[in-house]
């Protein structure tokens, strides 16, 4: 017997982005698989595919998962131009 086939919708280099994303879609009820090689993991190695994490999901929920994952058109992190304006503006200056 055999399980359903996954697809990969995230590759990441390292676990914690992978996370996030996996996150992100057990939040919408969609199944997550990580596959990843568990030298990279023991080790904390994420060089040379080592730190490669696949974001899987059953073949059925693709479509869904991927439109959640290009969803997220950014990284987190404001752009390097906007930083020192957004600092300036909101009196930051001591944080940084």
């Amino acid at each position: 017997m055999t399980g359903p086939k996954l697809v990969t919708v995230y590759r990441s280099q390292g676990m914690l982005p992978a996370q996030v994303v996996k996150g992100k879609l057990e939040s919408a009820g969609i199944p997550v698989f990580l596959k990843y090689e568990s030298l990279g993991q023991i080790f904390g190695l994420t060089v040379d595919g080592l730190g490669l994490v696949e974001v899987q999901v059953p073949d059925e929920w693709a479509d869904d998962a991927l439109a959640l994952v290009q969803e997220d058109t950014g990284d987190g992190w404001p752009d390097e131009e906007n930083t020192e304006d957004e600092v300036a503006e909101e009196g930051l200056e001591d944080v940084l």
